[in-house]
């Protein structure tokens, strides 16, 4: 694991200053296939608070769903605790901004382990709850019987990508997520080096997210692949 202090002085890429006060969590987002679509404007603007205004990249509204490994979750002064820490973890995103602030909000979260959903949950208020998913070398397999969402992918891993396009940067360079609870906004900032992200060849992919009047269940219009981030994520302010 990189030193922490190494990890904040990596500011380069960032768009703005990270909170000058001391971060409270630290994870890492490892082994990620993000599968990001473009979406209906008007069908996704239904699902995303008010308050929290819809970015777009050249007037194009999208969605990512993005499959990881979550890896050494912990408070910051407590260590990371394998059975807990450690899990399979499916996030479906958009991407939102308010002021000069670029950010993402999270439509579902899935978790492969009851008691890491549970206690993630009650921590942080994010939609995270328990699905059933495993994972072996490069195939992903994910069945959320709750609300009939399916993910059944295997892919194949390219080159690092040199030069990112500018849609590449805008869907992946986000340094804060928002947060709709009890009819309150609020934001966690977050911090990490920039993401090295690899070309993804996907050889089978079984996908059903119905979400509000959206059914992602087709090809991703564009996929990336990334070996991961260890990232620091400030407590949360009301916004």
């Amino acid at each position: 694991m990189s030193n922490i202090s190494e990890i904040l002085k990596s500011t380069a890429h960032r768009p703005y200053e990270y909170p000058e006060r001391p971060w409270w969590y630290y994870q890492e987002w490892n082994r990620a296939l993000l599968l990001h679509y473009e979406v209906p404007y008007e069908l996704l603007k239904k699902l995303v608070p008010k308050g929290l205004d819809i970015d777009t990249f050249n007037g194009k509204a999208y969605i990512s769903i993005i499959p990881f490994t979550m890896e050494r979750l912990r408070p910051r002064l407590l260590p990371s605790l394998s059975w807990i820490s450690n899990f399979q973890e499916i996030n479906v995103r958009t991407y939102v901004e308010v002021g000069n602030k670029k950010g993402v909000y999270f439509l579902n979260i899935e978790a492969e382990k009851y008691l890491s959903a549970i206690l993630t949950r009650k921590l942080s208020k994010l939609p995270y709850e328990k699905a059933n998913i495993k994972r072996e070398g490069t195939t992903y397999y994910s069945k959320n019987s709750k609300k009939g969402f399916w993910l059944d992918v295997a892919y194949t891993v390219g080159e690092t990508i040199q030069q990112k396009s500018e849609l590449d940067i805008w869907l992946t360079e986000r340094y804060c997520l928002y947060l709709k609870s009890q009819d309150t906004l609020y934001r966690y900032d977050v911090h990490h080096r920039e993401w090295e992200l690899k070309e993804v060849t996907v050889t089978r992919l079984d996908i059903h997210y119905p979400i509000g009047e959206l059914l992602l269940n087709y090809p991703a219009d564009l996929t990336h692949y990334s070996n991961g981030v260890q990232v620091l994520i400030w407590d949360k302010v009301k916004i």
